[in-house]
């Protein structure tokens, strides 16, 4: 018998392991994959520096390849406009991907290759370049798409970069582009801001420093935690979901339950720095926290004010019902409850509506930092009622000297049980079969608790 259980209780072990082996599975990092959009229009031909702009940024952008070479979970493209065709005319179309994504090890010589054969010729379509360059990406759920935008000038074609950046966002399909301003004229860098997050190289010198911050916010881990504060402003507070949205598209980019960590504070989550994020409290009510900025390769602490205390509404039979809570003088349901249950509010003052027949409210209930309150209902009662024939009524409560509907009757029904909190009823009936009102019968009855009663009305 012993030698039996010990292999259940290994089986139970090997299955209890291959789920989190499963759920970790599940939860592995995305691929980065980082998609570069170059410039070699015909004004990267002219002269910064030490050089051509084209020569410069080609030759910084080689030695950035190269540390991207070692880079695990990583896959790199190049996409190119204005190479194609010279200007004039204006070739608003003259974009192509020229190297697909592959891993960054595999890749990178032949990107560096396509990079040295570029000829600045053409026109600047930057919106249709990056409206191409976002179905370059391979179609896979668990992905960071980032495009690295590299330019000297605006876009020269009739669309809006802004609108096309804003939409492949909102659609979920990029992250916000990373823009770097090759020797950009002063006037024009703020036209990009909306594109994405802009990165200014006004000097030869400054271009592989930007290149170097961009690729460490694409890469570096960062790290946060929520902190889930009480009244007194100490984080004390878990088990809470948290969903984090990207504050520009509005898309959910995480979901966790808050935990403390073996130390007792909250746990450190990583979480992706390129975006700006809302952050909701899913506690009753819930709590937002917007535009949380993170710094990448820092840790954050988002401090969130969600001080809770318990709610529960006793039957003191084993009664079942489920009650509908409001915070206090508004219509809304807040959340629907069941009794002999416990469930966290945030503190203040709530109304409540228990389903019972007839429906028991309780208006102005305190919650409180780290309290339970506690309401006990009387146990119900039961009655039996026995109609004549099928009909038409209700049951109605009585109380000073005024009726309440309660339950309206089945009109093909002439027999009926109800559990019922104790009190003073009378039950109006008219048969289907008696066409004058003068037929209506009624009966008053009592509930108490726990006791069951018969009501006949003949």
């Amino acid at each position: 018998m012993i030698t039996k259980n010990i292999k259940i209780l290994l089986l139970t072990t090997l299955l209890f392991v291959g789920s989190l082996d499963a759920i970790a599975q599940k939860k592995q990092d995305p691929i980065n994959r980082i998609l570069f959009i170059f410039d070699a229009s015909q004004s990267m031909l002219g002269r910064w520096q030490s050089g051509r702009k084209i020569d410069i940024a080609r030759k910084l952008l080689y030695n950035m390849l190269d540390s991207l070479k070692s880079m695990d979970n990583l896959e790199i493209g190049l996409r190119v406009y204005g190479h194609q065709k010279g200007y004039p005319p204006q070739d608003c179309d003259d974009t192509r991907l020229e190297v697909d994504f592959g891993a960054s090890n595999v890749v990178t010589d032949r990107i560096k290759a396509k990079l040295k054969l570029l000829r600045a010729r053409g026109t600047t379509p930057i919106a249709h370049a990056l409206e191409k360059g976002a179905y370059d990406f391979p179609k896979n759920v668990n992905s960071r798409n980032i495009i690295i935008l590299i330019t000297d000038g605006i876009e020269e074609c009739d669309m809006d970069p802004c609108s096309v950046s804003r939409l492949l966002q909102k659609e979920g399909i990029i992250l916000k582009p990373f823009v770097i301003g090759i020797g950009l004229d002063e006037t024009y860098k703020k036209t990009f801001d909306c594109v994405g997050t802009y990165y200014d190289a006004s000097k030869e010198k400054d271009f592989e420093t930007v290149l170097e911050i961009v690729i460490s916010h694409i890469l570096n881990s960062t790290t946060a935690q929520v902190n889930l504060l009480d009244a007194f402003g100490n984080p004390t507070e878990t088990n809470v979901n948290l969903t984090f949205y990207d504050n520009f598209s509005g898309l959910v980019k995480y979901n966790f339950i808050h935990t403390m960590n073996h130390m007792g504070n909250p746990d450190t989550m990583s979480i992706d720095p390129i975006l700006k994020y809302k952050v909701v409290a899913h506690t009753i009510p819930a709590v937002e926290s917007e535009l949380i900025t993170l710094t990448p390769g820092k840790h954050t602490i988002i401090p969130i004010n969600t001080p809770q205390g318990d709610l529960e509404v006793k039957m003191a039979s084993k009664d079942d019902y489920q009650f509908i809570v409001r915070e206090a003088n508004v219509s809304e349901t807040l959340n629907v409850q069941e009794t002999n249950s416990k469930q966290k509010y945030l503190i203040g003052k709530y109304d409540i509506e228990v389903l019972t027949l007839p429906r028991f409210l309780i208006e102005d209930v305190e919650i409180k930092q780290s309290e339970t309150t506690t309401f006990t209902l009387p146990s119900t009662g039961t009655a039996n009622i026995s109609l004549p024939s099928k009909g038409y009524g209700g049951v109605y409560l009585t109380k000073d000297n005024k009726l309440e509907l309660i339950y309206n009757l089945d009109e093909n029904k002439h027999r009926l049980t109800l559990h019922l909190l104790p009190g003073n009823y009378k039950v109006i009936f008219r048969a289907k079969s008696a066409k004058q009102y003068m037929y209506t019968t009624e009966k008053k009855f009592k509930v108490r608790s726990g006791k069951s009663e018969l009501i006949k009305l003949y």
